[in-house]
C-alpha cells in the first residue's frame, strides 16, 4: 500500500503588523476505505490563541484558529503522511440500471443525492448540451463509462490547461468559448455536464501525487489540486479527474468533498486593515511517496 506524505506551506506577508480574524483549513485528508491518516503535525506562526476542529456536514475535518496580537505575518505549516490505496481494486461493479444511460436513482438515493444534482450554470445549459452530445456515442444506448470516458478526453485534448492563481471560477460556457482554464474550472464544467443528464458529481479538493519522470505531462501537482466524483449505484462515489484524464483514486488524496468550490478553499481567514497592507502569499506544497516497508520517498515536484 502507498504511503504519501505532503508537506504544505502557506505564509501571509504585511507591510506593517496587523491583527488577524479568524482562519479555516481543510488540510487533513478524509478518511475511508481507501485512505488513512498515519501522523499529522501543524504549526501557525504566531501561535494562536485558540485552534479546534470539527467536521463539517459532508464529514470534511475542519480547523478553526483564532488569534490575538498582530503581526507583519502569519505562516501555516502542515505534514502529513496518508496510507492510500485503490478505492475499487475489483473494478466498477456498477448496477444493471446505470450500466447505460439514462442512470435511474431509487426514491432513497435521490433523496440523500439531489444537492448533487443542482444545476448550478441555467445561462451556460446551451453551450454545455452542445459540449455533452459531442461526447455521446451515437449509438443506443450509450454505455455510461464509455460517456464519462468519452467526457474526460474530450477535456484533456480539446481543452488546454492553464494554470491561474486569483481567486474565482470559470462557469463551464467560458471555459468551452476560451477553450482553455484550470483544473478547478475543468472539474466544475465536467460536473455540470454530468448534473445535466441526471448523473450526481460533486467537487473534490486535495493533492495530487506526480512523479518526476512524469511531471511534463500531468498538469496540477506541486500545488493543491481539484478533480471531481460522481456516484453511480453499486460502484459509490468514483473519483475522476478531468485534467489529467484519470478514472479512479491514483495518485489523489482527498480532502475535502463539497457541492461546490468555494466550500473547499484549503486555506482561508481575514485581516484587520487595508487592502494596501497585503503583500501577498505564497504558498508550497510538496508530494512525496513511500512503499509500505518504510522505503525513502520519491520526491515529487515542488510547489
Amino acid at each position: 500500500m502507498p504511503i504519501y506524505e505532503i508537506q504544505h506551506v502557506t505564509v501571509y506577508r504585511y507591510r506593517r503588523p496587523v491583527a488577524f480574524g479568524e482562519h479555516r483549513m481543510i488540510l487533513l485528508p478524509r478518511e475511508g476505505h481507501d485512505q488513512r491518516l498515519l501522523e499529522s503535525e501543524l504549526s501557525i506562526e504566531p501561535e494562536p490563541r485558540s485552534l479546534r476542529f470539527f467536521d463539517d456536514a459532508l464529514g470534511n475535518r475542519v480547523g478553526v484558529a483564532i488569534f490575538s496580537g498582530a503581526a507583519s505575518s502569519l505562516a501555516f505549516k502542515s505534514r502529513i503522511r496518508v496510507a492510500h490505496s485503490r478505492s475499487h481494486p475489483m473494478g466498477l461493479n456498477l448496477e444493471d440500471r446505470c450500466l447505460s444511460l439514462p442512470v435511474i436513482l431509487n426514491e432513497n438515493e435521490m433523496s440523500d443525492l439531489r444537492p448533487f444534482l443542482a444545476r448550478r450554470y441555467p445561462c451556460s445549459e446551451d453551450a454545455l448540451l452542445d459540449w455533452v452530445h459531442g461526447c455521446i456515442n451515437g449509438d443506443e444506448p450509450t454505455a455510461t463509462i464509455d460517456f464519462i470516458t468519452g467526457m474526460i478526453h474530450a477535456i484533456r485534448h480539446g481543452l488546454t490547461y492553464v494554470a491561474r492563481h486569483e481567486k474565482g471560477i470559470q462557469t463551464p460556457a467560458e471555459t468551452l468559448a476560451r477553450g482553455s482554464g484550470t483544473c478547478r474550472d475543468f472539474s466544475e464544467l465536467m460536473i455540470a455536464g454530468l448534473r445535466i443528464l441526471g448523473l450526481p458529481a460533486r467537487f473534490v479538493s486535495g493533492y495530487l501525487y506526480v512523479p518526476w519522470r512524469d511531471s511534463a505531462e500531468i498538469h496540477g501537482g506541486g500545488s493543491t489540486h481539484a478533480w471531481l466524483q460522481v456516484y453511480l449505484p453499486g460502484a459509490g462515489w468514483i473519483d475522476i479527474d478531468p485534467t489529467n484524464a484519470i478514472l479512479g483514486n491514483d495518485g489523489l488524496i482527498r480532502t475535502a468533498v463539497v457541492r461546490e468550490p468555494s466550500e473547499a478553499l484549503p486555506l482561508h481567514g481575514t485581516f484587520n486593515g487595508s487592502a494596501a497592507d497585503d503583500l501577498g502569499m505564497k504558498v508550497e506544497v510538496r508530494v512525496m511517496r513511500e512503499d509500505a516497508a518504510g522505503a525513502e520517498p520519491e520526491p515529487g515536484p515542488a510547489g
